[in-house]
């Protein structure tokens, strides 16, 4: 599971223009053409870069300094050079949130949710981040920073609505003034954000937690102080997804509560299927199998088939060397084939790295229709520029009758660190409110998949460069990409549609998952934010 020139460093504004320009619009920058000429990190960035700004006289080196609490620190009466984009980015978000649209961010404090209904986690960083806009100025006037930086809370929502919704601004204003270079002043705020949101509170707190967490970490290696232990060549987010797959019972867990793969697993096999429903040999590519959940969907799906029975099934799965063992997965397939009277090979291919795949080693035949299936792969070399070319040159080289893309439907590759915290922020803020909703009471189910989130959060917080193993793209940015390779999109047909619908409603929180259409692709979301993409894909 992120090309653009810069933009001009921060104009200076007076106090009062700050306040109300505090962004500038993006959104012409994010229509911008795609230039394929060279295949580079950058290809996929699709936000302008910050110019660094030097306005502002901050101790950087704090070291072995311990932070003083923020309650009575006083700051110059200055504001610190915020990005406008990144701003304006998080004024947009705030738009989003239904009731308070059409309402003036001034009179925001006397907003009330309807029939004083229970906030989402997301919808609580909205209120955050129209506040933090509302009240920018008194985070840098010569003020100190009070526990309750308003005075008063917002009508309508309770008690611990407010506190993370105060918990929340001071996120936001250490996030930005990280951004800034501002490091002890982003502590102190970090200071109390720590302090108030244990692992174990609310979701809104536990959000705050993880990002703070990795905000520090950005500021001890900014500063040359402490650097965390786990190497930063490794992808730590997807060893705990294969740890967690090793795990069967917590994975079936996941799988039965939270809905998002079921969900899009429909339409993923009716497409497999369709495109290959005149072939009797068919050979399904899937270049990360984990449990092998899709597999077995498109196995059962083929031995139903009544006309045209197939000849041979074979599925090749690919892994990394050393990583993953595929033959558990491999013999729970052939186990499962047997039991369908289903002709099935499986084979495995091990790499060191993607860089190494060749199409000779996928023993393409001529008589067989080929399918591959890319779930969150393609994501995880973004960063890594030659295997993701190598990998789509031995793909196009294959031609398949159908190629279907997983990724995560978010931006969070954009050159502009408080940008990219942002829309990071809101993106995570849903994710954990949907395990909140789905999985409260599997504990040790909820822990372990926020550690991966929180690895994912800490990829896009803490590191920078090569460090960023994983980066999420919109699917536009794809669209624009695949077609260098001379992909076409395909749609979904209105039966898996409206079985992935169906599908969504069996779980107990079925009601907020969403399924919306981006052009012929799928975006699967949580109460209308988007999560997961699904598309198909076919070569000219």
């Amino acid at each position: 599971m992120e090309l653009l020139g810069g933009i001009n460093p921060l104009p200076i504004t007076t106090e009062h223009e700050n306040e109300t320009h505090f962004f500038k619009d993006q959104n012409h920058h994010q229509q911008q053409d795609f230039n394929f000429d060279n295949l580079i990190l950058e290809d996929f960035n699709f936000e302008p870069t910050l110019e660094p700004t030097h306005g502002f006289q901050e101790t950087r080196g704090i070291k072995n300094q311990e932070v003083a609490s923020p309650q009575l620190v006083r700051y110059k009466k200055q504001a610190p050079p915020s990005s406008l984009a990144s701003l304006e980015l998080l004024k947009n978000y705030g738009g989003r949130f239904k009731w308070l649209k059409g309402k003036n961010l001034r009179k925001i404090e006397t907003c009330v949710s309807p029939q004083n209904q229970k906030l989402s986690t997301e919808d609580i960083i909205r209120v955050a981040g129209a506040r933090y806009i509302q009240h920018s100025t008194q985070w840098h006037d010569n003020l100190c920073i009070p526990m309750h930086p308003y005075g008063t809370g917002l009508v309508g929502l309770s008690e611990e609505e407010n506190r993370d919704v105060e918990l929340a601004q001071f996120l936001l204003a250490a996030a930005e003034r990280v951004g800034c270079q501002q490091f002890e002043r982003a502590s102190m705020l970090l200071y109390h954000c720590q302090l108030n949101s244990p692992d174990g509170g609310s979701p809104v707190q536990r959000v705050v937690f993880h990002f703070a967490q990795a905000l520090r970490e950005r500021i001890n290696k900014e500063i040359g102080g402490r650097v965390a232990l786990k190497g930063s060549e490794k992808n730590e987010e997807r060893e705990l997804i294969e740890n967690l797959l090793l795990d069967t019972n917590i994975a079936i867990i996941c799988h039965q509560k939270i809905p998002f793969n079921q969900v899009m697993q429909f339409p993923g096999v009716q497409a497999i299927v369709e495109h290959v429903a005149s072939q009797t040999k068919i050979h399904l590519i899937d270049l990360d199998i984990g449990y092998g959940v899709l597999c077995t969907c498109v196995m059962q799906a083929l031995a139903e088939r009544k006309e045209r029975p197939v000849e041979l099934l074979k599925i090749t799965a690919i892994g990394i060397e050393g990583k993953i063992n595929l033959e558990e997965t491999g013999k729970r397939l052939m186990s499962f084939a047997k039991s369908l009277n289903l002709p099935l090979l499986y084979k495995t291919i091990y790499v060191t790295d993607m860089i190494e795949i060749k199409v000779e080693q996928f023993e393409i035949e001529d008589d067989e229709a080929v399918a591959i299936y890319s779930p969150y792969l393609l994501r995880t070399m973004v960063s890594n520029s030659d295997c993701l070319e190598n990998l789509m040159k031995v793909i196009r080289k294959i031609k398949p009758s159908i190629m279907i893309v997983l990724e995560l439907e978010a931006n969070h590759n954009c050159p502009s660190f408080v940008n990219r915290f942002v829309e990071a922020l809101f993106f995570f803020s849903a994710y954990f409110d949907c395990i909140e909703t789905c999985i409260k009471q599997d504990y040790e189910c909820r822990m372990r998949m926020e550690t991966i989130l929180a690895e994912g959060i800490r990829n896009i917080v803490a590191m920078e460069d090569r460090e960023r193993t994983v980066r999420n793209v919109k699917i536009d940015v794809w669209r624009r990409f695949f077609a260098r390779y001379r992909m076409v999109e395909t749609g979904f047909s209105e039966s898996s549609l409206y079985q992935a619908n169906l599908v969504a409603k069996k779980f107990g929180c079925g009601n907020f998952c969403t399924i919306d259409k981006n052009g012929k692709c799928l975006i699967v979301g949580w109460k209308g934010t988007p999560i997961h993409s699904i598309s198909a894909w076919k070569f000219l």
